[in-house]
């Protein structure tokens, strides 16, 4: 896969679960099996406008010259996708979620692999 295809990729999941986060967090949640209180929902907010961000510098990183903001890019979403891969490993094993958490899981295994390619395998030449 090329760069551009996989940063568009990945910025087109940040805008859907940042929107979702943002705009709806109790009902994208539910789809989970998990209830937000109130006070909870702010909190999704604020993970909603965090992955707009994020959609944000992919979209816009997508067609970027190599060299040190590409590489800050691509290095913030390895960071980014592994840490989330063990939170959503770690929801599914001792969270409230039920079975559609595997698809969280999923999600960030091939952000992880996709960055960690980009980073670690083939790093766009300088």
């Amino acid at each position: 896969m090329k760069l551009p295809l996989f940063m568009t990729l990945a910025a087109i999941a940040a805008l859907v679960f940042g929107l979702g986060f943002l705009l709806a967090p109790a009902a994208l949640l539910s789809a989970y099996g998990i209830t937000l209180d109130p006070s909870f929902q702010w909190v999704a907010r604020y993970l909603g406008s965090a992955f707009l961000g994020i959609a944000a510098i992919t979209w816009l990183g997508r067609e970027a010259s190599p060299g040190p903001g590409l590489r800050a890019i691509l290095v913030g979403g390895l960071l980014i996708s592994i840490t989330g891969l063990v939170v959503a490993i770690l929801d599914r094993l001792y969270g409230p979620g039920n079975a559609l958490v595997w698809l969280t899981v999923a999600i960030y295994l091939l952000l992880t692999l996709g960055f960690g390619y980009f980073v670690l395998v083939k790093p766009p030449a300088s």
